[in-house]
C-alpha cells in the first residue's frame, strides 16, 4: 500500500482533512518512523485522548509527565539546544530543526517540522500549545507543527541543565543535537562516497578532547577542520557508528579555529569486560584480561580484494569467486573474570604476536603444507597470558568485539591490582 493510500485510509476513519494528515504521515515516514508508529501517532493527534482536557484543548503538563500515551500536550520550558538538519522526501530537502528542553522536572527531546512559526532559540522560556507527541527511541519526544502555538513567555524556571549544548566528548550520546564541544582533530582523512545527491565528498577522522576520543564525520567539509588543528564546532548532532557516539558536522554547523590547543587525554578509560560490553559500544577503552583461546578464522587468511571481507575457499559472500589476497589476523577471546569479549588484531599487531610478516607466515605455511600453523603459533604465545587491550569495541546480537589499536603484555602485579579493587570494591 503506498503512503497516499495509508493517508486516504487515515483520514476516513479520522473524518479529518487528507492533505494534513499525508503532510504529518510524510514528516514522520521520511524521519524514520515506521509506518504503523507513524500511523498510530496520527490516530492519537486526530484522535483526542487522554491528553485532552474537557473542552478538547490539551492540557498543559510537565515535563516529567509527557508520556508516549500522550496525543498533544501543551508545555512551559526552556530551550535547552537547537540545531538544524536538512532531511529530504518527495525528492525535494526540508529543513527541520530538532534539540531539547527542559523543566524543573526533567527535559524532553523535540523536532520542529516544516510549518512550525517558532524560533527556538537556547535560553528563551516557551510555551508550545498542542506539541504532538510520539515515541522516539522508546521515550517521549515533542513534534512541533503547523498546528503548534508557540509563545515566548517571560518567565524564569529552576532548571538543573546546561543551556547550549556544550559539552566534552566523553558526555555525547547518540541522538544529542544542537551541540557545541572544543576539540583537537587527531585524524582526518577526505573520502568520496555514495551520497544521495551522487558522488559527495566528506571528511572522516577521530576529534579528542580532556575527556576522551570520538570519531566524526562532516558531511560539508570545513577548511578549518584538519591535523592538528583546536577547534569550536557548533550546532553538531550525535549519531550512533559501531555501537558508540559519531560527531557529525552538517553545512549548518559553524566550525571556528581556536587561538590555544584543546589538550586531549593520552590514555582511554580501563574499565571491566562487563562494564565496557553493557554500554553497548565505546570508541575508545582500556581492558586488562587473560587470552583464553584463540578462535577460528585466525593466522594467515585470505581477503576479497574488492570489499576486504574474509572468504572461505575462494568464495566471497558478495563477490563470488574471487582471487583471495593473503592477510594476517588474530581473533582471541580476553577474560577479566567479569565477562568475555573478542579482540581481533589487524595485520601489524598478528605480525607483532606472531613474531614475523606475512612473508614469514606464508613460508611458514608452505614448508608444514598447512595454513593452521600460523593460528598455532599466535595461540602458543599469547594463550594463558595476561594483555591490556586499548581500541574500539562494538557489541551486537553476534557478541562484543574489540578492534585493538594496542595489545600489550600486562607487567602490572596482578596481587596489587587486586588490592585496589577490593579497597574501591569497599569504598
Amino acid at each position: 500500500m503506498s503512503l497516499e493510500d495509508h493517508a486516504e485510509d487515515l483520514a476516513s476513519d479520522l473524518g479529518v482533512d487528507k492533505e494534513e494528515v499525508k503532510r504529518d504521515l510524510e514528516n514522520l515516514v521520511n524521519y524514520s518512523v515506521p509506518m504503523d508508529e507513524a500511523k498510530q501517532s496520527l490516530r492519537r493527534k486526530y484522535g483526542g485522548g487522554s491528553s485532552s482536557g474537557g473542552d478538547g484543548t490539551p492540557s498543559s503538563k510537565a515535563i516529567s509527565e509527557v508520556t508516549t500515551g500522550d496525543s498533544n500536550v501543551t508545555v512551559t520550558a526552556v530551550v535547552l539546544t537547537s540545531g538544524r538538519r536538512s532531511i529530504q522526501y518527495n525528492g525535494e530537502q526540508h529543513v527541520i530543526r530538532e534539540g531539547e528542553l527542559a523543566d524543573e522536572t526533567g527535559k524532553i527531546s523535540y523536532t520542529a517540522w516544516d510549518g512550525f512559526s517558532g524560533d527556538l532559540e537556547p535560553g528563551q522560556t516557551v510555551r508550545l500549545g498542542n506539541a504532538g507527541v510520539r515515541e522516539w527511541d522508546g521515550k517521549p519526544e515533542l513534534n512541533l507543527g503547523d498546528s503548534t502555538q508557540p509563545e515566548v513567555v517571560d518567565e524564569t524556571l529552576a532548571i538543573d541543565y546546561e543551556v547550549g549544548g556544550r559539552a566534552s566528548l566523553s558526555d555525547l550520546e547518540p541522538g544529542d543535537r544542537g551541540i557545541t564541544v572544543e576539540v583537537q582533530v587527531l585524524e582526518c582523512e577526505q573520502k568520496v562516497i555514495d551520497g544521495r545527491d551522487g558522488e559527495t565528498t566528506i571528511l572522516s577522522g577521530v576529534l579528542g578532547d580532556e575527556s576522551g576520543r570520538l570519531p566524526f564525520t562532516d558531511w560539508e567539509p570545513h577548511g578549518e577542520i584538519e591535523v592538528g588543528a583546536s577547534v569550536r564546532i557548533e550546532e553538531s548532532f550525535v549519531r550512533e557508528f559501531r555501537g558508540a557516539p559519531s560527531v557529525n558536522v552538517s553545512e549548518f554547523s559553524t566550525v571556528t579555529a581556536l587561538d590555544r590547543t584543546v589538550e586531549v587525554a593520552e590514555d582511554a578509560p580501563r574499565i571491566s569486560v562487563h562494564e565496557a560490553v553493557d554500554s553497548g559500544g565505546l570508541f575508545d577503552v582500556e581492558l586488562v584480561g587473560n587470552v583464553i583461546e584463540v578462535r577460528d578464522g585466525s593466522g594467515l587468511i585470505e581477503r576479497c580484494p574488492e570489499c576486504g571481507r574474509v572468504i572461505q575457499n575462494g568464495q566471497c559472500r558478495s563477490h563470488g569467486t574471487v582471487e583471495g589476497e593473503d592477510d594476517l589476523r588474530t581473533k582471541a577471546i580476553l577474560d577479566d573474570g567479569t565477562g568475555t569479549v573478542t579482540v581481533v588484531l589487524g595485520d601489524e599487531l598478528t605480525a607483532a604476536v606472531y613474531g614475523g610478516d606475512i612473508d614469514d607466515a606464508r613460508e611458514h605455511a608452505r614448508n608444514a603444507m598447512d595454513k593452521e600453523v600460523v593460528a598455532e603459533r599466535i595461540a602458543d604465545r599469547i594463550v594463558g597470558r595476561e594483555y591490556v587491550v586499548r581500541g574500539s569495541l562494538s557489541v551486537d546480537e553476534y557478541g562484543a568485539n574489540l578492534t585493538a589499536s594496542t595489545f600489550a603484555e600486562a607487567d602490572d602485579d596482578p596481587a596489587t591490582r587486586a588490592e585496589t579493587l577490593l579497597r574501591e570494591a569497599e569504598a
